[in-house]
């Protein structure tokens, strides 16, 4: 099972504040342990909101919007992708992550749809696509 683990942003991401060299140590140690127990995949931190873009669709119209966005606690600051037997699992890693930020904050586990999930509407030619535009990527 895949999970995307999902950091929210604080006032600090939002304002282009670098993690200090403390916690960079700590996150890069935890990463470290991420990838020797084969559980990442990827994972990155986000610029601000400021630098980035929101697409708004209504139909066929399109409307960009420019960062930043207010809404802080509905930003992200960074995300994993780790592969693991159960959400529980996803659970204990994150249980073990250094607080990514200085004071409080909320990490978000949100499982990714695999192509089983669709069952018979998605036809041994649409995973045969899926598995070669995937293994394109790699």
């Amino acid at each position: 099972m895949r999970f995307m683990i999902l950091i929210k942003a604080d006032k600090h991401s939002e304002a282009g504040v670098l993690p200090d060299e403390k916690l960079l140590t700590a996150m890069g140690k935890f990463n470290e342990e991420l990838v020797a127990a084969g559980v990442m995949l990827a994972g990155e931190g986000l610029h601000p909101s400021s630098k980035g873009a929101r697409v708004r669709f209504s139909g066929t119209d399109r409307t960009v919007t420019d960062g930043p966005f207010a809404e802080t606690n509905e930003l992200l600051a960074g995300f994993w992708l780790w592969q693991v037997k159960s959400k529980a699992e996803a659970v204990e890693w994150v249980r073990r992550c250094p607080n990514p930020t200085a004071g409080e904050t909320e990490i978000e586990i949100r499982q990714v749809f695999e192509a089983s999930d669709f069952g018979a509407e998605f036809t041994p030619e649409a995973r045969a696509a899926e598995g070669k535009l995937r293994a394109q990527l790699k």
